[in-house]
């Protein structure tokens, strides 16, 4: 995967075009909990989601074949890629859809958006990445923001204290596989071939997992259940995910990340659009704040491209 973009002055087409992934990636991540949500009354987490990473790196490895993208790595590159499918998949959103079976779909869009403040902290030490004055008050903008969304979500006792905690570990395996991207993804290898093998790893590790701890009997083939299983297949593991590495390619890890501050208001949202629920006038005082420290980090972090 190459990652020559970053070093490049866009031109203003690139920079249209950097601004669409921006905005597809934002909406497609964001899109996934609500549905989640949705599909874990009807199937354990881990049981679901090993069937959608088998079956999303089953259509990516086709689509890298049929793009010519060559023959799978071996060796180092196929190990690092491996390391990427748990940490970006099989760890976060196992520890995440865990907790979200007794946490509100928008809860947990919030506290992944925590990531880009704990990305940015490891950043300058791991990376090398610089932490300007205005990159700082963006990120620290969008975490008062993120406080605003936390104290009106936690306001009244609403979510559970043990599911609270998972997520929470999930964000943890998001930062890791955000900074272990930059450092280890391989850059000979193609994005949706690079994308199978991180979601084949994931599969196969969580599948014996899933089998040994939950029960396959619990699952319910029901239509909503179907329904957004396809969506998670199609518009998230093979959309959001190859959005999510090509925007990684094009920006630093802070700026990239950055982009989960759009994560409560989308999140939000969509809780309240696709699975009823409740949007307390606290996470709407929070999205002002959020906006303006995106603005800031993303700004900040291209003025300092080489």
């Amino acid at each position: 995967m190459p990652h020559t973009a970053a070093s490049e002055s866009p031109s203003p087409s690139g920079r249209a075009g950097e601004i669409l992934l921006l905005g597809l990636f934002c909406l497609l991540w964001s899109s996934a909990f609500a549905p989640a949500k949705i599909a874990l009354v009807d199937c354990p987490p881990l049981l679901l989601l090993a069937v959608r990473f088998l079956a999303a790196a089953g259509l990516c490895l086709w689509l890298g074949r049929l793009r010519g993208e060559g023959a799978l790595p071996g060796g180092r590159a196929m190990a690092a890629l491996v390391l990427l499918g748990l940490l970006n998949n099989a760890i976060y959103l196992g520890l995440s859809w865990s907790g979200m079976r007794t946490v509100s779909s928008g809860f947990a869009a919030v506290l992944i958006s925590a990531n880009p403040l704990l990305t940015a902290a490891i950043a300058g030490p791991v990376l090398g990445e610089r932490m300007t004055w205005g990159k700082a008050t963006g990120l620290l903008l969008g975490l008062a923001g993120v406080a605003l969304v936390l104290r009106s979500r936690l306001g009244d006792g609403l979510e559970d204290g043990a599911g609270t905690l998972l997520v929470v570990g999930g964000l943890l395996s998001l930062v890791a596989g955000t900074i272990a991207f930059n450092r280890l993804a391989p850059k000979t290898v193609g994005p949706w071939t690079g994308n199978g093998i991180q979601l084949l790893g994931a599969g196969l590790a969580l599948l014996p997992v899933a089998l040994m701890i939950e029960d396959a009997g619990a699952i319910r083939p029901t239509l909503p259940l179907v329904l957004t299983l396809l969506w998670m297949v199609f518009g998230v593991s093979v959309g959001g995910y190859y959005l999510w590495f090509r925007i990684l390619d094009r920006n630093s890890a802070t700026a990239a990340s950055s982009l989960h501050f759009l994560m409560p208001p989308l999140g939000l949202g969509f809780g309240w659009l696709i699975a009823g629920e409740g949007v307390p006038a606290g996470d709407l005082i929070g999205i002002l704040p959020i906006t303006l420290g995106i603005a800031l980090v993303t700004r900040q972090a291209r003025n300092a491209r080489p």
